[in-house]
């Protein structure tokens, strides 16, 4: 029995054009670009369509942009007769997780993940944080390697646990770089800056947590059917009254990537279907389990392709 697991991308997949051969392709496509703008009150489709990249990668326009896309693919793919026994997102995916479950509309996912850019912008001043890929050491080692440098006065900790020997680390510049010295040291293959705006699932977001509880607190969220697995506990939720303070916790704990893979693979998912720019998180799953079926989706011929495919799923 075939099990799917909708896959949802986060920052970092934004790029200029993506959706537009969807959008072109179909007016139902068309029209969450259309909703977004109108929920927003600014042109986002333009913004993502044309650029330029520099303020599309704004985290407050980023994280808009990047639902609108992935909630259209998902969309249309449940149209399409494929539908997720689960979803997962990585941080802002998160949200486009909640809206494929029906536990969000999409005008509210597209507003709520504009504001959470906005109070994440607000946080810490640009410039001020780093985020970074440590590639080849364990996370027990790594996390003695971020206290270390933490307790010599620059903040720095684990942020997304993504697969084996990939772990992000978030903090402020200076504590960034010492614990990517220090990584290196103690055996890390590599230490890659990041380009990000910001020292995400940090204690340096604790600022903007509670801006995002007070939104969140204002929000219809409704119980779904079709679990979403938390980032911050890597365990299926149904229920809107036990998201709304994972949400807020999210912002500044760690993104637990592969425990919520290994949960899926627990629960019988068989296939994993990324909606979204990019193939990140395909990759990911990959690393995590050679043999599980995956397949990104971004655009017509990736869709034809799933659709396809699926036809052989029982």
């Amino acid at each position: 029995m075939s099990k799917i697991a909708f896959l949802f991308p986060g920052q970092g997949s934004q790029s200029v054009g993506m959706g537009a051969e969807l959008v072109e392709s179909n007016s139902e496509n068309k029209s969450f670009y259309e909703k977004a703008d109108r929920r927003l009150g600014f042109d986002l489709s333009k913004l993502m369509l044309e650029g330029p990249i520099e303020q599309l990668t704004y985290t407050y326009h980023a994280q808009p942009a990047l639902l609108t896309t992935s909630t259209m693919i998902s969309e249309y793919l449940k149209k399409s007769g494929i539908q997720p026994d689960f979803t997962v997102g990585h941080s802002l995916g998160e949200y486009s997780a909640l809206v494929s479950s029906g536990v969000l509309s999409f005008e509210d996912g597209v507003q709520i993940v504009h504001e959470r850019g906005l109070f994440m912008n607000e946080a810490v001043p640009a410039g001020e944080g780093a985020m970074a890929a440590i590639l080849g050491l364990d996370a027990p080692l790594l996390k003695e390697v971020t206290d270390l440098v933490t307790n010599e006065g620059d903040a720095v900790q684990l942020a997304n646990l993504n697969c084996p020997g990939q772990i992000v680390i978030s903090g402020t510049k200076a504590g960034v770089e010492k614990a990517c010295v220090k990584a290196k040291e103690a055996g890390a293959k590599r230490a890659i800056p990041l380009e990000v705006s910001g020292p995400f699932h940090s204690e340096l977001m604790r600022p903007a947590a509670s801006k995002l509880q007070e939104a969140l607190a204002k929000l219809d969220m409704k119980d779904t059917a079709i679990p979403v697995i938390s980032n911050v506990t890597a365990q299926p939720v149904m229920k809107s009254e036990d998201m709304k303070p994972l949400l807020v916790s999210q912002l500044y704990s760690p993104v637990q990537f592969e425990m919520c893979t290994r949960t899926l693979l627990d629960e019988g998912v068989t296939h994993f279907v990324e909606c979204g720019p990019g193939k990140v998180l395909s990759g990911l799953v990959k690393k995590i389990d050679r043999s599980a079926n995956v397949y990104p989706v971004y655009d017509l011929h990736t869709i034809e392709n799933v659709i396809e495919a699926s036809k052989e799923w029982s």
